[in-house]
């Protein structure tokens, strides 16, 4: 049984900082990365009500207790809700066509922002799924791979293998001296 005094565990699914602040209880929180807070069913409750609370809670923070969540928002949520980058990993690279189209259709934000950075991390070498990302999500991965994989440094790619040494296969030529620079005598500037 769910109290408003009842600790529920939330993580930031998101890739980067995810904050709000609820004025009724005077708190105001930021979740870094991966970060998992412990959180009153009261404070998650009241940050529902509030403008785009619903949506962080949603999109962007999991809940991780069921029953916390059907209270919060009267459903259960889809089971992309609840997936790792290991799942999404698994997705991308074992997972079906159809498998992968729903995860694009039911997915909370933060999921699908994991998802194009693992598309071109991977990369993501299923072209099926790669326009679907197109099609969904509007990201086009083979553009990001190639941009990925640019040298930026305004030249052109150097291609010559550095690990190789490369050796003289013949002797120097031997320089004779000069007729204006007697050996023995040094230039000094300080002397005229």
């Amino acid at each position: 049984m769910i109290t408003k005094d009842t600790m529920i565990t939330v993580v930031n699914k998101y890739g980067g900082r995810v904050g709000y602040k609820v004025d009724d209880l005077g708190v105001r929180r930021t979740f870094y990365p991966n970060e998992k807070k412990e959180i009153s069913f009261e404070e998650l409750e009241k940050l529902s009500y509030a403008p785009g609370g619903a949506t962080i809670l949603k999109d962007f923070l999991e809940i991780q207790n069921q029953e916390a969540l059907v209270k919060l928002f009267n459903a259960t949520p889809e089971i992309e809700y609840f997936y790792t980058k290991d799942d999404i990993r698994n997705l991308m690279t074992t997972g079906t066509l159809d498998q992968f189209l729903d995860c694009l259709d039911f997915a909370p934000e933060a999921i699908k922002e994991t998802i194009k950075e693992m598309a071109v991390d991977l990369p993501l070498n299923d072209m099926a799924k790669r326009e679907a990302i197109q099609e969904k999500l509007g990201f086009n991965v083979t553009k990001a791979i190639e941009i990925k994989d640019t040298k930026f440094d305004g030249g052109e790619e150097d291609t010559t293998d550095k690990s190789v040494n490369t050796r003289r296969r013949a002797a120097p030529l031997v320089k004779k001296e000069t007729a204006a620079a007697p050996s023995g005598r040094r230039y000094n500037p300080d002397k005229k």
